[in-house]
């Protein structure tokens, strides 16, 4: 008998059971509930969050201007038609989050405050046990499961990524991560420096811009930006002729989706040119005599890291404006004033923000077991970015990186919801994925090929992540283009679902 097991048989505590058990009501657990709820009527499940309240992200983080980095059309759900802008605050992300709650009676399947801290699959009994935390009571938990399906994201919640430069201590200001914002940070008037160059640096910048002194941009090197009008024509035509929001939506994605999967094509085959458009829509708001070769030209390829969209372009408008500005530089080390950097310069501020990041969680923080023995989701291969080689009946949503992450929540759901239904007319209890025959010569590769895609929070916690084999069904290939046909063909008779 492990710890593990030694505690669970020592706390006095009751057990629930139910059908399927999902971690986190953000995004995808809110959309996995959905689903649940209408393809597979009379399934029991819960919903178990840490945080008070529903939507994940979009609840946790509070800085000035956060915003989606991505169309709401695709970030929306497929089956809840989305009518404002296409980039939306947190809070319009919230609103529609709990429509979506209430028009399916889903608040009832989703307790919050319960932190999941341990999962232990059984091969005798077939069922998950998930411990958990009661955070208001301190009360301990357990839940019984035969579906367990993680919907909790894929970075820590409670603690954003800062690296640690040189006497950071003796800078008398304050220093503030944006994914733990405090609520009393007053900057009005102040000397702002935001270290970094990703979305969350181009929501804050333009956001503070107006109130604060002056904001600085202070980036190692430069990311890519795509700029347009927070409006998309044809859904402001489509409403003049009174289409149908159900149509408008799924016409819009459609449209949106295309025109995604053919930039990235193109970012492809060509680079250069795909790289010249983004850098001239840049060029277009600084003008011809700002430096974009040094602070906005990156030495990547586009799309080998996340494109924010910045609409209306209004973190360059800020910069052109004079309320901000750009610094390409490294840090050498933090003053008692601001920061000194590798080129001699000195930087001013009464505020620094790290913009950094933020640290990768491949399992939710959660303590896995199977009969006892400690799970490392490093130590297994993937199927398809979603289950796991000898883990049973688990699903773990992980979105994509060149398109909203909610598209994948749908499909995934469709596999989860047709995988439930078709163990139930076969009488089986259990799926394990398993690697066939013709797979056991398969070279064994890292998540993701960092030529792909390698945003510094994927490089920094590669080692935690499943690997990947060179079959299509054994990666997470980000092409939803392929995935939305895909998906639905996957044969659940394939050998690589060993069923029990």
């Amino acid at each position: 008998m492990n710890v593990q097991t030694q505690i669970r048989a020592a706390e006095p505590v009751t057990s629930e059971h139910f059908d399927v058990l999902i971690a986190g009501a953000g995004i995808s657990g809110v959309g996995a509930a959905y689903h649940l709820t209408t393809q597979c009527p009379g399934t029991t499940f819960v919903a178990l969050e840490t945080q008070k309240t529903f939507g994940g992200t979009w609840s946790t983080h509070r800085y000035p201007g956060i915003r989606s980095d991505s169309d709401l059309h695709t970030f929306g759900y497929r089956f809840k038609p989305w009518t404002s802008a296409p980039i939306a605050s947190a809070a319009e992300i919230l609103k529609y989050m709990g429509e979506v709650i209430e028009e399916n009676d889903l608040a009832r399947h989703i307790r919050y405050r319960h932190t999941i801290t341990a999962a232990e699959w059984s091969n005798e009994t077939n069922l998950w046990t998930i411990d958990a935390t009661r955070i208001d009571t301190g009360e301990h938990l357990r839940f019984t499961a035969n579906f367990f399906w993680m919907c909790q994201g894929y970075y820590r919640h409670d603690a954003g990524y800062t690296p640690e430069w040189t006497d950071m201590a003796k800078f008398k200001g304050t220093i503030v991560h944006p994914q733990t914002w405090p609520d009393d940070l007053d900057y009005k008037g102040k000397r702002v420096i935001v270290i970094g160059s990703g979305a969350t640096a181009a929501t804050l910048i333009p956001a503070m811009a107006n109130d604060a002194g002056h904001v600085t941009m202070l980036q190692r090197s430069p990311t890519y930006f795509r700029t347009g009008r927070n409006a998309i024509e044809i859904a402001e035509e489509l409403r003049r002729l009174q289409v149908d929001e159900a149509w408008i939506h799924e016409i819009v994605r459609r449209k949106i989706l295309f025109e995604q999967d053919a930039f990235t094509k193109r970012t492809f085959a060509e680079p250069e040119g795909a790289k010249k458009d983004l850098l001239a829509a840049v060029e277009a708001v600084l003008g011809k005599d700002f430096d974009i070769a040094t602070h906005f030209t990156p030495s990547y390829r586009p799309w080998r890291q996340r494109i924010a969209f910045v609409p209306d372009a209004d973190l360059f408008h800020a910069i052109k404006g004079g309320k901000a500005s750009v610094v390409t530089d490294e840090i050498e080390r933090f003053t008692e004033t601001g920061i000194l950097l590798k080129s001699g310069k000195k930087l001013e501020a009464d505020i620094i923000i790290t913009a950094t990041g933020f640290h990768l969680s491949a399992n939710g923080g959660i303590e896995f077991a199977i009969d006892g023995k400690p799970l490392d989701f490093k130590d297994t291969v993937t199927y398809r970015g979603m289950m796991f080689t000898g883990v049973p009946n688990l699903v773990w949503v992980f979105g994509y990186f060149r398109a909203s992450w909610t598209l994948r929540v749908d499909l995934v759901a469709d596999f989860v919801c047709r995988m439930l239904k078709h163990m139930k007319a076969t009488g089986a209890s259990k799926v394990t994925p398993a690697l066939r025959p013709e797979d056991h010569n398969m070279p064994l590769l890292p998540w993701i090929d960092p030529e792909n895609f390698n945003p510094g929070y994927m490089m920094r916690g590669m080692h935690l992540l499943p690997k990947r084999g060179d079959k299509p069904e054994w990666q997470h290939n980000q092409d939803y283009w392929a995935e939305k046909d895909e998906f639905p063909a996957i044969d659940l008779k394939d050998k690589a679902f060993v069923y029990g």
